[in-house]
């Protein structure tokens, strides 16, 4: 397991410091502010360490509220709503400094058969087709914007290769949708839990930007203020966090200095396991600001 992914586990690893009360901490890679998934992540592990394991998470619906501060531990401070027969429901707000900075409702639900059905998924190349982040600053030379070469380049614990890299060096409006992979940058425990807190990680990952796809423009700018304002996640099948994973986006809407994107995640052979939606700010930033 590499160094990255260990570290990722080890933030994922909260610490109980109460009943119903949990506190975690930030990686020290320099971000000016918390990364929204590190947060996702860490407040349903919080919420999930209060239900049995027989009875997995199915959907979660959060608002950030406050950036966080990557210097500070976060509290965790999980509601226990209800516990019914077949549902549980849990609440947690994540605080620092005094303040709530994230508030999050998590809903579990006891396995169950039922009548099924699902999206076909997008026909797109393999990822063992795709370029890494090396090979795409190889091919583009300057062509891509240092800012989206970091982005996609920097070492971290869940490995991206973007389909559509091209919106990246026409830089013109085109239709709002993007497909990226991603998994684990290693192989991870079997615990389903630990999968399903990666995924909830990685799952604010490259989406907000899908918003401005449609405008020719990305969250790399410079010239747009972005950040996640709400997160809803639903769990549909099981799945491993360490294989690979077609996050296929869109962007139905923005208006009024917000953008809404959509996602559905698949395995490499078709199943539907995770929906996402999110609404987030994409203000254009004034002249000189």
């Amino acid at each position: 397991m590499t160094g990255i992914v260990t570290e990722l586990l080890h933030v994922l690893d909260l610490e109980q410091v109460a009943e119903d009360s949990w506190s975690g901490h930030s990686p020290t890679i320099g971000w000016p502010r918390v990364f929204g998934g590190q947060v996702v992540a860490q407040a349903l592990v919080a919420a999930t360490r209060t239900v049995p394991a027989t009875r997995p998470p199915h959907s979660l619906h959060a608002y950030f509220l406050l950036g966080g501060d990557p210097k500070e531990p976060i509290g965790y401070e999980v509601e226990r709503i209800r516990d019914g027969r077949s549902f549980t429901t849990r609440r947690v707000v994540a605080k620092q400094h005094g303040r709530a900075i994230f508030a999050m409702s998590v809903s579990y639900h006891d396995l169950e058969t039922g009548v099924e059905h699902q999206m076909p998924m997008p026909d797109v190349p393999a990822p063992e087709t795709l370029p890494d982040s090396r090979e795409i600053a190889a091919k583009a030379g300057g062509a891509i914007p240092s800012a989206v070469l970091a982005y996609f380049g920097r070492e971290r614990p869940i490995e991206l290769r973007p389909v559509e890299v091209e919106r990246y060096l026409r830089r013109q409006p085109q239709a709002p949708r993007f497909h990226v992979w991603l998994r684990a940058a290693a192989a991870l425990p079997d615990d389903p839990a630990i999968h399903r807190a990666v995924l909830a990680y990685a799952s604010d990952m490259t989406l907000l930007d899908a918003t401005l796809i449609a405008h020719g423009q990305t969250v790399f700018d410079g010239l747009i203020q972005s950040a996640s304002l709400d997160h809803a996640l639903w769990f549909h099948q099981p799945f491993r966090a360490d294989d690979w994973l077609l996050y296929a986006q869109d962007s139905p809407s923005a208006g009024g200095a917000r953008g809404f994107a959509r996602g559905m995640i698949f395995t490499r052979d078709g199943r539907l396991v995770a929906s996402v939606a999110q609404e987030g700010m994409i203000r254009p930033r004034r002249s000189g600001a």
